[in-house]
């Protein structure tokens, strides 16, 4: 008793009881226990005291349950973020994810690839059925990117699928590796597979799991389709069932989302303490003169941070009674010290606060209080930095701005520069292109705009709005970012300019698939670009609208571009690709030629002429165009492996063997060529050696569909069926519309004479893709009289395959080189 009288007094926690009990009694009752719930919510406005019931709560589950635990805020920017900090906080607790942060490490990599260097498209194609899957599911679910739920109805899932084929192949042209191009694609549907694994390992060893997600109101845009989908469908993975999850926002739960899921969910409704919860806190800061309480209770309106917040300093009834105290007043009306109170202010400046930026942001008499500041009840601790809440720091700003404006420029003007200068040394001299797309440049370089917002609205906003067009550049995440703290600075300095400004472009850049078309439109018409910045503008737009398939619309900015500045070798390339793209090869052999003309020496211009030959047939001329590339670098795996892929094409099995080979030889974990190389050594003959391989890239890459699908050919042709029908089995698992395992495991199906599932599974195919011309053709023969193809048991060249091996190839596409 007296362990959990001191424990409970140290925790400094007081009321709650009620929301403390449901949760307890939460874990007296097994999953299946239809009174269990599986999911909490709480909710309620701003400084009635989530996050401190939120710590709570983790703090119950570990300490009394012997729970596993992860808390997720708003500095968590997308679902794979949050899956971050979930991998992080797990394994200080001892429990590792390493299959899931291997994987995670290969997206950021890739992900940064993909962004800072022009990726080439593919050809064109019918949408693969993976795709057609992902459309339809994604049509009526598609709440992963904020806005597109509530269009699903009005969007033909056909184009939509036949568009996320094209923007494949266009990453295929960066990326060799098929699975590289999912991962980028759609790292949501990539990613969590591999997380709810690790997490059924763990729950497998602790009585539960307990996920905490804070400051929902933020995060919810985000992550609130994909939880809803880990709770409501098993396509993203099972989650184990002594999982509980726990959500904290200022508003209720949506019913139109979360109605279906009210028997499993427990809302815990916060409202401002009770009478009784807020004397209970002001007597345990030793507060109970009558008076002071009753003032305290009026001033805070019994929200938890405010009541806190006096009751450390609560005078005497007369200073109380004082009618003209402001909020801010009232925060700091107890301290005496004028350093500590100016430092307090200062303090409110930055958005968030480490000890290096208050000592920036404070006069030199207080770079020292950084430990007395985070004491203050009003600071919060998120992710190792300091923060004030909100409903303090609102008050402080407006307080600093009104009483001194020049004094509010000049500290504003301060941090900026301190930022920039922070800037510049961690990112070793990279421009704005280059250095969006990192976060030591683009973290100070936000805040160095905000700050500069805050200090001149009207001067800075030109420039902010200007760099906007590298951040839209460097991907629909950091533009939101970017976007979000023009909103936050306008209403920090009270700007309407820059508020609107922020708004507009927080909405324009709320589909994340448009990937800031429509922001860049907005600048490119409103915000008085001179002709230099309307190039950029119109270059970055071109390649967004590229991999939206919006292709006369790129072929048009890349024109205007050229227009203002014939030289811009981006614009250029990007009127290649395009072109390339929707199979004018000749047309983009030309653009090719223009981008030569402008860097006659660059290696990768020949590259993407051999790639562009290979894409169109031409493999005799790609082989010329490729070979002088290996021969000027024998170690570029990534000129090998491409042209390993034209041997293959051309049947000349051995040759493509041994590119291969070298392309691992020098590059041990490159996944593409190990698959590609175990189809090779299958072709011939060599079954052993293909299944090393592919144990090789499932041990890099768990849990891939085609590497399975693979898996099961090779066993297939080597007369091994029913190893085959496992290893389709696995592939089908994770991904039930992948149509070619549908008709390879088909094959195998009739091999064993098992005519009647054969049969079934290309009516699944053809339902699926009804273009899928070889499962419609098979599946005409079947019906009346069994297979006559699809038998081959030994292979002398790729074309022995059936026709859906195509559509295996396309999912992989070697990259352009680009």
């Amino acid at each position: 008793m007296q362990e959990l009288i001191l424990r409970r007094r140290n925790a400094g926690f007081v009321g709650r009881q009620r929301e403390l009990d449901a949760f307890r009694d939460n874990f007296g009752l097994p999953p299946e226990d239809g009174r269990h719930r599986f999911v909490f919510h709480v909710h309620g406005h701003a400084g009635v005291g989530k996050t401190w019931l939120m710590r709570r709560l983790e703090q119950t589950a570990r300490q009394e349950y012997g729970a596993l635990t992860a808390r997720v805020d708003e500095a968590a920017g997308s679902v794979p973020e949050a899956m971050a900090a979930i991998s992080d906080q797990f394994a200080l607790q001892g429990r590792e994810f390493t299959a899931f942060d291997r994987r995670l490490a290969t997206y950021r990599q890739r992900r940064h690839e993909a962004e800072s260097v022009p990726a080439a498209d593919g050809e064109r194609s019918g949408p693969s059925t993976g795709s057609m899957v992902a459309a339809r599911a994604g049509l009526t679910g598609l709440g992963l990117v904020p806005g597109v739920g509530a269009l699903a109805g009005a969007v033909d899932p056909v184009p939509l699928a036949e568009r996320t084929d094209r923007l494949r192949a266009a990453l295929s042209s960066r990326f060799r590796d098929h699975k590289d191009v999912q991962l980028v694609l759609d790292p949501v549907e990539t990613l969590t597979p591999l997380l709810v694994r690790e997490l059924s390992e763990a729950a497998a060893e602790v009585p539960w799991l307990v996920l905490l997600f804070d400051t929902y109101e933020r995060l919810g845009p985000l992550l609130d389709p994909w939880l809803r989908t880990l709770l409501t469908s098993e396509r993203l993975g099972t989650l184990p069932a002594n999982t509980v999850l726990v959500l904290a926002g200022q508003t209720r739960p949506d019913p139109g989302r979360w109605g279906e899921l009210a028997d499993v969910v427990a809302e815990l409704p916060l409202e401002p303490f009770t009478d009784a919860e807020a004397r209970q806190l002001l007597t345990a800061k030793g507060i109970t003169d009558e008076p002071v309480v009753r003032e305290v209770l009026r001033l805070s309106g019994r929200l938890p941070v405010l009541v806190s917040t006096l009751a450390e300093n609560p005078g005497t009834s007369g200073d109380l009674d004082d009618p003209s105290a402001t909020a801010v007043d009232r925060f700091l009306k107890w301290e005496r010290d004028p350093v500590r109170r100016s430092a307090a202010l200062a303090g409110a400046l930055p958005r968030r606060l480490n000890e290096d930026v208050f000592r920036a942001a404070v006069d030199e008499d207080a770079a020292e209080l950084f430990g007395w500041l985070r004491s203050l009840p009003f600071i919060g601790d998120r992710n190792g930095a300091a923060r004030y809440h909100d409903v303090v720091r609102g008050p402080m700003l407006r307080l600093r701005r009104t009483t001194s404006p020049q004094r509010w420029s000049a500290a504003h003007t301060r941090l900026a520069e301190t930022f920039a200068g922070w800037r510049e040394s961690a990112a070793g001299g990279l421009d704005a292109r280059d250095g969006w797309r990192l976060d030591a440049w683009s973290g100070p370089r936000l805040e160095e705009w905000y700050h500069l917002l805050c200090a001149r609205p009207s001067a800075a906003l030109p420039g902010a709005l200007r760099d906007g067009i590298d951040a839209c550049d460097a991907g629909p995440a950091v533009a939101r970012r970017w976007a979000s703290t023009l909103v936050e600075a306008g209403e920090d300095a009270d700007s309407d300019a820059v508020r609107t400004w922020g708004r507009r472009l927080v909405e324009a850049l709320a589909d994340e698939r448009r990937r800031g078309i429509e922001a860049l439109g907005l600048l490119l018409a409103r915000a008085g670009l001179d002709a230099a910045d309307r190039v950029a503008a119109l270059v970055v737009r071109g390649w967004h609208r590229r991999s939206v398939e919006e292709y006369d619309g790129a072929l048009e900015d890349f024109r205007r571009a050229i227009e203002l500045d014939p030289g811009n070798v981006r614009a250029h390339f990007g009127r290649a690709v395009v072109h390339r793209a929707t199979g004018d090869f000749t047309a983009a052999m030309d653009a090719l030629d223009g981008v030569a003309a402008l860097e006659p020496d660059s290696t990768w211009v020949q590259r993407e002429r051999g790639e562009t030959c290979r894409r169109a047939g031409r493999y005799e001329e790609a082989l010329a165009l490729l070979d002088p590339v290996v021969a000027a670098d024998p170690a570029d795996h990534v000129a090998l492996g491409s042209r390993g892929q034209t041997m293959m094409a051309l049947g000349r099995i051995q040759e493509a063997l041994a590119d291969f080979d070298r392309a691992i030889e020098r590059h041990g974990d490159y996944t593409w060529a190990l698959v590609r190389r175990a189809r090779v050594r299958s072709t011939l003959g060599d079954a052993a050696g293909a299944l090393d391989d592919l144990d090789r890239a499932e041990a890099l890459e768990p849990g891939i569909p085609g590497t399975l699908g693979e898996r099961g050919d090779v066993h297939r042709f080597a007369g091994r069926y029913e190893e085959a029908i496992a290893a389709y089995d696995r592939a089908l698992a994770l991904d039930p519309g992948y149509a070619w395992a549908l008709g390879s495991r088909a094959m195998a199906n009739e091999a064993l004479g098992r005519h009647a599932e054969a049969l079934a599974d290309l009516d699944r195919a053809v339902a699926l893709n009804p273009g899928y011309a070889w499962a419609v053709a098979q599946r005409a023969i079947a019906s009346r009289r069994g297979f006559t193809g699809g038998r081959t048991e030994r292979r002398t060249g790729v074309t022995s395959r059936h026709p859906s091996f195509r559509l295996l190839s396309l999912r992989g596409r070697s990259p352009a080189l680009s």
